[in-house]
Parts: structure tokens; C-alpha cells; sequence
């Protein structure tokens, strides 16, 4: 029976492969089968495009398809999380940052050395996930959130160094955005060889994995060493990833729906599930590229694979998200302890670090390497000051959104970034600027306002089952920003005039922000924190519980969709703006939590000061260290909110 499902499988592999060389080919099957047996004999363009563009095509898909897919259901099996995959896992974006330093710095080494540079950032990147959770602890919310942290922070980075070296980078676009196509052998050939551990994998990997299904304690007494076995598993798996994504790019889902599939058509055993895992990956990179290629055509674009298998898997995560979860998927985090009383030093203390970053960057210049004092002249403070209200209001909003959503959704992890809130502000704006064909600054906030409702919406749609449990919620955001990674790599592969400028405004950039733009953000973010503040009460009442709420006089739904509301708004604001920013609506609110601000009032204001003051900070940073080069305030503060969040779930764990 075993042996028929695995026919099967390969069946279906071939009609599917045999289904994708007809889609670009006038070819008829006689004259494709003639070709394949005897390739030497192609003569006209429609023959030497089938042999040295079409069929290597065809192969690299199954190949890197199987690959994906025999190393999700090994990755899955080794933490025995049916989540983890190189997406959750963050190896994706540390392979995907280290091809960007090669292709930037050393790019006569990308041919012989890139899948080595690649599998040492997917190395980097699971060795912080193994920090934060601990080896003995990769189950659950803990390993999916440390992954998407780790995605977050190393794609900032990745993000940073195409802008500041644009004119190396260029190439990288396509690459990003996981681009099956092919123009000869070449890259088929590269990576047969590379990927031929696989074998290995098959041949050790079931024994190890059957006796670690009996836990650590039953492995060992069985005499299994499980540190160096998991590790040795791990690391050559993560090289498959490496190959893989240094020769296509980065394809995202795949290694996380196979298994899950496998497992639904009834693999039971590791070996079952390996197998299995590996031909339907094939299969479905294969369905992915070809809907790929149909879309191509009919759009009369180039579509990535990339973006095809992300518009794809996104949604069945969700689907994921809302199956009946495990106790492990359940596991929360507790950052930290709030033990701590907000005292009036503290408040003097950040009011006077606040302070000090706005006179800093008032009047500090950095001019031809040399530091001064002076007080701008008109045309510099017509320069700055828009800069300066933009970071402060920014960060206040985002703080307060932040705010609300952790205490309405009962989730220490919730943001806007985290959550998809500010991600749909996102994809509303690139999606109209792709049909309307204008500029991104020529559009409303109303545009970015549709898209972050519509994304609380699906959030409140799909949580509810689950009692917005932080898996739950969490899958859902995490699935919508890997479907909004991969559109903003299709844009920049693009290769048009403005991929530079989509990729300048993502990076979260006050410097086009002009005074007007400027004063509309204050305005609006303080109409709507005097809003929150006065509705502090209500949030107080829905954070104990929504019976104790409504049993206060309190309607709780229609309180929960106001403050929702009043988060999508500030969210809209400051996205149509400035960009996207991450870390920020996570961060403060947890400072604030951390420095004593224990209700709801409080924690709206010290939020919000912290937000600001981290704001005007990394926008000012941003501008003196690399000098005259510019960073994004949005990028750096990704990097510090992303490292400062890391650390302290490791401190958390080593308590």
C-alpha cells in the first residue's frame, strides 16, 4: 500500500511537470518527447527555448520543491511543531541577508561560495532562536514568534544594505522574490550535487526521528545522543534550504504546508511522512509555478514563483491558525515581571531623555566629519522641523495603538506591525499604487486606513474561534506579512523606476515628509490619543474581562470595535506618511509595562512618551552614523526594537 501511495505521488508529479511544459509551448507532445531524448537535435528558437529554458525550468521546480518539502516535515518532526518551517524559523531571511552582503561586497564569490555564505546566515539565524527558546523548549508560540522576530530584524538589515549600496543590489530583486525561470543548465547542474545529502537524510533521518517521538529521557536510554543528533539533522537540512534558496531565491510555504499535508493523506511514521513531505513539495512548486506562468501570461508580466507560493500559503496558514490547537501551540510568553511601581524619577527620567533627544536634534550638526552647536538657520529648521513632528507623532501613535491592542486582545505580543495591522495599511497603498499607476505619496490616508480595517477585520474574524489565543492570532499576522513581503518583492523585481522609491518608502523615512504632511499627522494622532485617554475607563473594564465589562454597563463588542477603530486609524496615519514600523507598538507598550505603568491611563501616557523619545532617537541616529549616508528611522528602529524584544526574551528564558 505503501509502495501504490508513493506511485501515486510521483504519478502525479509527472502529470503535473508534463501539464506545466505545455503552458509557453507550441511544441506538439511527439516533438517535446523528441527533444528530451535527444536535445542535440533542437534547431529553431521554439526547440532551443524548450530544451534550455522549459525543462530546466521544470527540473529545478521539482528538485527545490522536493528539497523544501523534505526539509519542512524534517525540521517539524525534530521540534515536533507541525509550525516550523525556514519561514518560521527565520533561516529564510539569515540565508537571504548573507546572499545580499556576498552579492554587495564579495560578488565574485556568489557562484562558488554562496550557498556556504547562505547557510551561514541560516546557521546565525537559528542559533538566535535557539538562545531565545532554549534547545529544549522549540515547541509551540515561543519558536514561531522568536522566528518571525528573527525575520523581522534580519530582513530590516537586508533591507538597509540594498538601499545604502542600491547601485550593487539591484540584481538581488528578482533573487528575493524567488524566481524559478531559467536560461540554460547551469544553475540545475550547480545545485544537483549540493543537494544530493538528501539521500543521507533519508537513509538516517527515520531511525533518529521514531526515537526521538519517544522524548529526550526515552531516546537516551535507548542510547541515542540527542543534542548531536538534532544538531547534526538540523544543520543539513538548513544547507538544503541554503542551496535551494541560493540558486531560486526565497520560497516561502512550502516546507510548512507539505508535512501538514502528509500527515492529513495519512503518513504515521517518519519515514512515511519524509517521503511523502518530499514528492508532494515537488508537486506543489510545480502547481505554484504554473499558475505562476498562466498569470504571466495573461497579465502580460513577469510573476514570481515566490509571490505565487506566498499568495498561496498565506491563506493556508490562516487555515492552520484555526484548527483546533495543541496545548504546546497555546504557550504564551511572559516577557517579564511587573513587579515594578512607575515613580516620579522615572518619569523625570524619560521626560528628560526626550528632552534631550529634541534639543539634540535641534541644534547638534554633523558637518564635514565635525560635531557643532548651532541654532538652525531658516532654511534648515524649514528641513527639520517636518522630520521632527513626523518621528514624535509617529511614535506616539504607534505606542498607543500598541497599547490598545495588547489590552483588547489580552496579548502581551500584540502590535500593529506583529499583528498585520500596519501590513495591511501597507498592501492597500502598493496595491492601488500597481492598478492607479501614481505616485505612492499622491494617495489618502483613507487608502492605508481601508487596508489596516480590513486587516482587524480578518483578525476579529478569525480569532474569535480560538478567544484571540495568541497562536491564533499570531499565525494570522505572521501569514498576511510573508503575503506582503512577497508583493514588495515583486515590485522591486520589477526593475522599474520606481522599485528604488517603494523600496525607500518601506524602509519607514521621514525625509520626504513635508510640513504640511507633518502637521496633519499631529494633528490627527493627538485628536485620536485625546480619544483613547477619554476612553481609558472602557479599556480598563475589557482588559479585566469582556462579562465583567458588560456587566459594568459596558457593551464590549461595540467598545472593542471603537478602540479597534482608533487603532487602524493611527496605524493609517502614520504608514500613508512615513511607512511601515515595526517594534515600536511592541516595544513601548512593554517599557511602559516594565517601568511600573501597570493601568491602562498610565500606560497610554509612558507609552507614548517612550514611543516618541525612541522615534526621535533613531531618526536622528540615523542621520549622523553613517554620515552623510542617511538610515531610515524606520529600519534602525526595527533593528534596536528587534534586538532589545530578543534580549529580553532570552533574559526571560535564563530566569
Amino acid at each position: 500500500m505503501k509502495k501504490l501511495h508513493y506511485a501515486g505521488l510521483v504519478v502525479l508529479t509527472l502529470i503535473f511537470g508534463l501539464l506545466s511544459l505545455q503552458i509557453d509551448t507550441s511544441l506538439s507532445l511527439t516533438n517535446q518527447w523528441l527533444l528530451i531524448r535527444s536535445p542535440e537535435l533542437a534547431e529553431s528558437f521554439t526547440d532551443i527555448f524548450f530544451v534550455h529554458s522549459q525543462l530546466p525550468r521544470l527540473s529545478i521546480t521539482i528538485l527545490v520543491g522536493a528539497m523544501l518539502g523534505l526539509v519542512g516535515s524534517l525540521m517539524q518532526q525534530l521540534t515536533q511543531n507541525s509550525l516550523t518551517s525556514p519561514l518560521t524559523l527565520g533561516t529564510s531571511s539569515g540565508a537571504w541577508l548573507a546572499l545580499v552582503i556576498v552579492n554587495i561586497w564579495f560578488v565574485d564569490w556568489v557562484a562558488d561560495y554562496g550557498a556556504l555564505a547562505a547557510m551561514v546566515g541560516a546557521l546565525l539565524a537559528f542559533g538566535l532562536i535557539v538562545m531565545i527558546t532554549g534547545i529544549r523548549n522549540m515547541t509551540g508560540l515561543p519558536l514561531v514568534v522568536s522566528g518571525m522576530v528573527v525575520n523581522i530584524l534580519l530582513g530590516s538589515i537586508a533591507t538597509t544594505l540594498v538601499i545604502l549600496n542600491a547601485q550593487f543590489a539591484q540584481n538581488v530583486f528578482m533573487w528575493g522574490a524567488g524566481d524559478l525561470a531559467q536560461y540554460g543548465w547551469g544553475w540545475f547542474n550547480w545545485l544537483l550535487p549540493r543537494v544530493s545529502i538528501a539521500i543521507i537524510i533519508l537513509l538516517l533521518a527515520p531511525r533518529i526521528l521514531t526515537l526521538l517521538r519517544l522524548g529526550q529521557e526515552g531516546a537516551t536510554a535507548r542510547g541515542l545522543a540527542v543534542l548531536p543528533a538534532f544538531s547534526l539533522l538540523m544543520i543539513m537540512g538548513i544547507w538544503l534550504v541554503s542551496a535551494s534558496i541560493t540558486a531560486v531565491g526565497v520560497i516561502s510555504f512550502i516546507g510548512l504546508l507539505t508535512p501538514n499535508i502528509a500527515r492529513a493523506l495519512g503518513a504515521r511514521t517518519p519515514r512515511e511522512e519524509l517521503i511523502t513531505s518530499l514528492l508532494l513539495g515537488a508537486s506543489l512548486l510545480l502547481i505554484t509555478d504554473s499558475l505562476s506562468m498562466l498569470l504571466g501570461q495573461w497579465l502580460e508580466e513577469v510573476i514570481p514563483s515566490g509571490v505565487t507560493a506566498a499568495a498561496i500559503g498565506a491563506p493556508a496558514l490562516i487555515w492552520f491558525s484555526r484548527r483546533k490547537l495543541k496545548a504546546q501551540d497555546q504557550l504564551n510568553i511572559s516577557l517579564a515581571p511587573n513587579n515594578a511601581k512607575l515613580s516620579p524619577l522615572l518619569i523625570i527620567s524619560l521626560v528628560g531623555l526626550f528632552v534631550a533627544g529634541l534639543v539634540t536634534y535641534t541644534f547638534v550638526e554633523l558637518n564635514s566629519q565635525s560635531w557643532q552647536w548651532a541654532i538652525p538657520g531658516q532654511y534648515q529648521w524649514q528641513l527639520r522641523w517636518p522630520r521632527i513632528v513626523t518621528a514624535l507623532f509617529s511614535g506616539i501613535a504607534l505606542a498607543v495603538a500598541g497599547t490598545l491592542l495588547q489590552r483588547i486582545l489580552y496579548n502581551p505580543l500584540a502590535s500593529p506591525d506583529i499583528l498585520g495591522v500596519s501590513s495591511g495599511a501597507t498592501f492597500a497603498l502598493i496595491i492601488t499604487s500597481l492598478f492607479v499607476g501614481s505616485s505612492m505619496l499622491a494617495f489618502h490616508w483613507g487608502v492605508a486606513l481601508a487596508g489596516s480595517l480590513a486587516v482587524l477585520a480578518l483578525l476579529l474574524l478569525l480569532g474569535k474561534r480560538h478567544n484571540f489565543s495568541p497562536a491564533s492570532v499570531i499565525l494570522t499576522g505572521i501569514a498576511l506579512t510573508a503575503l506582503l513581503e512577497a508583493l514588495v518583492q515583486f515590485f522591486l523585481a520589477k526593475g522599474s523606476a520606481d522599485s528604488y522609491k517603494i523600496l525607500l518608502w518601506l524602509a519607514g523615512s521621514t525625509y520626504r515628509v513635508t510640513g504640511p504632511q507633518a502637521l496633519s499627522l499631529a494633528l490627527f494622532v493627538t485628536a485620536l490619543a485625546v480619544v483613547a485617554f477619554g476612553l481609558s475607563r472602557w479599556l480598563t473594564l475589557i482588559s479585566i474581562s469582556r462579562d465583567f465589562a458588560n456587566a459594568r454597563g459596558l457593551k464590549a463588542e461595540h467598545a472593542n470595535i471603537v478602540l479597534l477603530v482608533i487603532v487602524a486609524l493611527m496605524c493609517a496615519i502614520v504608514t500613508s506618511t512615513m511607512g511601515p514600523i515595526s517594534f515600536v507598538g511592541l516595544v513601548a507598550p512593554h517599557m511602559a509595562m516594565l517601568l511600573g505603568a501597570q493601568k491602562a491611563k498610565y500606560q497610554l501616557a509612558v507609552g507614548g512618551l517612550i514611543g516618541a523619545t525612541l522615534m526621535l532617537w533613531a531618526d536622528w541616529l540615523g542621520q549622523v552614523i553613517l554620515y552623510p549616508t542617511q538610515i531610515a528611522a524606520g529600519t534602525l528602529v526595527a533593528i534596536i526594537g528587534g534586538c532589545y524584544f530578543l534580549l529580553l526574551m532570552t533574559i526571560n528564558r535564563l530566569k
